[in-house]
């Protein structure tokens, strides 16, 4: 099995694109639970209408399937609780410039 660790990175390397920051640091990961090589991954999106959804989901799913110990991963985006910046690394933050 994937590590957590292993598993945040390679979700880390998904970027939403109109905002520029990964989507880990961008609190949009509510959790990922993984059953031997199955992973579910339960996100957000900063708003209902996110017109990159659909390629952000996309890519979150090929990251994970890229690891060696990943066959499958499921994507569900859910709205409760709703995202706010709060949720946001102060990471994230510095680089969109919110203090």
């Amino acid at each position: 099995m994937a590590t957590d660790t292993e598993l945040i990175e390679a979700l880390k390397q998904v970027i939403d694109p109109e905002l520029m920051v990964n989507i880990v640091d961008l609190g949009l990961i509510y959790s990922v639970d993984q059953t031997e090589r199955k992973v579910a991954v339960q996100m957000t999106l900063t708003s209902p209408a996110c017109p990159a959804g659909p390629q952000i989901v996309q890519q979150a799913k090929m990251a994970l399937e890229r690891l060696e110990d990943v066959d499958e991963a499921t994507i569900t985006i859910t709205l409760s609780p709703p995202w706010t910046p709060d949720r946001m690394t102060d990471d994230a933050k510095d680089m969109l410039g919110i203090f």
